[in-house]
C-alpha cells in the first residue's frame, strides 16, 4: 500500500529483501517492502572471509539487510547484511509478518464495508497509530470489541468490520493467573451473602478478560483470570478478590485471599 510507505527506504533502515540473483561480487535483492532493488556486497556479507558466497546467500532466500546508501538519481540502494544483529533481525522479521497480516486482515475490513483497502486505511490508521500498531488494533478489537476503535473516533460501521474480522481470523493467546479466596459469613444468611459477592464480582462488564470461579471446599474457592498480558491479569486477580472481601466483610463475614504461585 502506497500509503502506508514511502517509495524508498531511509539509510539505516532495515528491510526485508529477497534475494533474486547471486555473482561473484555480491548479491541483488528485491526490496520487500518497496518497489525497489538493491546491492548486497560480498563485503557486506559477512565479517569473516568468504570463500563461497553460496554458502551465504542464495537466490530465492529471505533476509533482513539493513540500508547503507541511497542513490534516488541513479536508483541504487546499498545492502548490509554482516552489520544486522541478531536481535534486529528477529524484531524485523517479527515486524514484517505483522504488517503483512495487518493487511490480509485490512482486506478483510474493506470488503465488508465495500470499499477500497486504501480508503479504509485513510479513514482509520491516522486515529488508530496515535495510540497503536495496526496489527496490535485488530488484537485489541478481537478481544475488546468494537469500542476500542469507535473512542478513537473510527466510524461505528469499519469498527464493527475491524472486530468482526479479527474475532473471525485472530487466536489471541491469553495469560492465566490465579488465587484462593477464604471467605466466611457465620449468620444464617451466610451462604446467600458468599454466593451474591461471587455473582457481583462475575456480573461486571469486563471485556478484555475473563474471570471465572471455582469451589475447592468451602471456605476455599479459586478465582481465575485470563488476559492478554500478565500485569492486566495480575491487576485484575487483584481488584476482583478485593472486591469480593470488602462484600463479605460488610456483611459481617471474614474473607482473605492469596496467589497462587
Amino acid at each position: 500500500m502506497a500509503e502506508r510507505k514511502p517509495q524508498w527506504p531511509e539509510v539505516g533502515d532495515l528491510v526485508i529483501a529477497t534475494i533474486e540473483t547471486v555473482t561473484d561480487y555480491g548479491a541483488y535483492a528485491k526490496l520487500d517492502e518497496y518497489e525497489k532493488r538493491g546491492l548486497l556486497h560480498v563485503s557486506e556479507i559477512s565479517s569473516s572471509w568468504i570463500r563461497n558466497i553460496r554458502d551465504f546467500v542464495r537466490e530465492g532466500q529471505k533476509l533482513s539487510l539493513k540500508v547503507l546508501r541511497v542513490d534516488h538519481e541513479k536508483g541504487h540502494i546499498d545492502l548490509s547484511l554482516r552489520r544486522v544483529t541478531k536481535r534486529e533481525r528477529i524484531e524485523k522479521v517479527m515486524s514484517w509478518k505483522k504488517e503483512r497480516k495487518a493487511d490480509a486482515l485490512l482486506r478483510g475490513v474493506a470488503e465488508k464495508v465495500g470499499l477500497t483497502i486504501d480508503e479504509v486505511y485513510q479513514k482509520t490508521a491516522p486515529a488508530i497509530e496515535q495510540k497503536f500498531d495496526l496489527y496490535e488494533a485488530f488484537e485489541k478489537a478481537a478481544i475488546e470489541g468494537p469500542e476500542i476503535l469507535t473512542q478513537l473516533g473510527i466510524s461505528e460501521n469499519i469498527a464493527k468490520a475491524f472486530s468482526e474480522v479479527a474475532q473471525e481470523r485472530i487466536h489471541v493467546k491469553l495469560v492465566k493467573v490465579r488465587g484462593i479466596l477464604e471467605v466466611r459469613v457465620v449468620k444464617p444468611n451466610g451462604v446467600k451473602v458468599i454466593k451474591e459477592a461471587f455473582q457481583k464480582a462475575k456480573s461486571e462488564k469486563i471485556k478484555d478478560a475473563n474471570v471465572k470461579f471455582y469451589v475447592i471446599a468451602a471456605p476455599k474457592y479459586s478465582i481465575e483470570v485470563q488476559a492478554e498480558n500478565y500485569k492486566r491479569a495480575e491487576d485484575l486477580l487483584q481488584k476482583t478478590a478485593q472486591n469480593v472481601v470488602t462484600v463479605i466483610t460488610k456483611a459481617g463475614g471474614q474473607g482473605t485471599f492469596r496467589r497462587e504461585k
